[in-house]
């Protein structure tokens, strides 16, 4: 008999492994799980230590967040083990994203966070456990066809999470199990009511885990003091126009902080780590037409790419016209329509729509980005 998670077992034989960060969603994910009647163990990943931000609750995978995830699992009578993957997830993704902002980039440690710690190391370790399938509280909906499955933007669309799960492997996917593809946040809540989980009033996750209060700068600093050296900013001419004081207090598309007088407003338009300089335009010169991406993951048929393709270029973004050319880890995509505030280091996520919704097509790294004047 097939169960509701699509597993030729009785609920009760099939065992799952649910990744608790102790927030609302997965803490309902596991009160579904055993309520429905299968062998549930949660698993917490410690990830850093931050004492403040734990106190704060506005962080994931820290200290108050490990013990709210260990209360629900208590309340649910499941196991609980919790691993300690700050080493791991320090050289992973603290040291990628401190090289990938200080060279000028824009990162994503979110993206990084499910392709090392959470998707590929949670994933082995609830193999090694001889899981049937590992369950996240991810807005994002799964869909099996033929023995296949794929991946859709979530029915909540303001939740989706498609994005930070581009780089998902077919053999990860085929393990994991998303419930909460098809309901919306206000329904994960009601949810977690009903189960009288204390963490049903606990405010999402904010920011990045470990800056718990928004301050990037702070954590660069710390390790990267050179990044706050000065240099020059020019405008997209190469001409001397004022100077910064460090690339690291700017990101593509900013207005604020470049502290030059003129009739119209500046925009940071390229972040020139080599030169240590700053380039400004006009608003215009923020429109990307083009952008090269590397370290693609994909997840679609090569007969996908031949029809209508959509891109992502950014988590809160719209979808995109785009025509994609692939050629062997890299690709080169023509944003039909133009897109401002595009930045080297942020992800580009393809979707192909049909019947079920937006399918995801995987994605990869933006490596450059061109517009009519210059490329970044």
């Amino acid at each position: 008999m097939i169960n509701s998670l699509g597993i030729n077992k009785p609920k009760k034989k099939t065992k799952v492994v649910v990744a608790m960060s102790g927030g609302v969603d997965s803490s309902v994910v596991a009160g579904l799980m055993k309520d429905e009647g299968y062998d549930v163990t949660g698993i917490t990943l410690k990830l850093y230590d931050d004492a403040k931000s734990s106190k704060e609750g506005r962080q994931c995978c820290a200290g108050q967040d490990i013990l709210d995830a260990k209360r629900v699992s208590e309340q649910l009578n499941i196991n609980h083990e919790i691993l300690y993957y700050q080493k791991k997830f320090k050289k992973e993704v603290i040291d990628n994203f401190i090289d990938s902002y200080s060279s000028g980039e824009t990162p994503i440690p979110c993206v990084q966070c499910n392709q090392t710690v959470k998707f590929r190391d949670l994933f082995k370790y609830s193999k090694d456990l001889k899981a049937d399938a590992l369950i996240t509280g991810h807005y994002i909906k799964r869909v099996q066809t033929n023995g296949k499955s794929s991946m859709y933007r979530a029915k909540d669309f303001t939740r989706d999470q498609s994005y930070f799960l581009f780089s998902t492997s077919q053999e990860q996917l085929n393990f994991l199990r998303f419930p909460l593809g098809d309901i919306e946040k206000i329904e994960t809540r009601n949810i977690a009511k009903k189960l009288n989980l204390n963490v049903a009033e606990k405010p999402d996750s904010q920011d990045i885990c470990f800056v718990p209060n928004g301050d990037y700068s702070s954590v660069i600093k710390k390790y990267r003091p050179e990044s706050f050296n000065p240099g020059n900013i020019t405008d997209i001419k190469g001409n001397l126009i004022g100077k910064h004081n460090g690339i690291i207090n700017y990101t593509i598309g900013q207005r604020r902080g470049i502290k030059i007088p003129g009739k119209e407003a500046l925009y940071v338009i390229k972040i020139d780590n080599d030169n240590n300089a700053i380039v400004v335009g006009q608003k215009d010169d923020l429109k990307i037409n083009k952008i090269i991406l590397r370290e693609l993951n994909l997840l679609g048929s090569s007969e996908d790419f031949n029809k209508e393709i959509k891109i992502k270029v950014r988590s809160t973004g719209k979808l995109l016209r785009a025509k994609i050319k692939i050629n062997s880890n890299k690709a080169e995509v023509d944003i039909l329509d133009g897109e401002n505030g595009v930045s080297p280091g942020q992800a580009c996520v393809f979707y192909l729509s049909d019947d079920t919704g937006d399918k995801v097509l995987g994605g990869g790294w933006i490596d450059k980005t061109y517009n009519k004047n210059l490329s970044t």
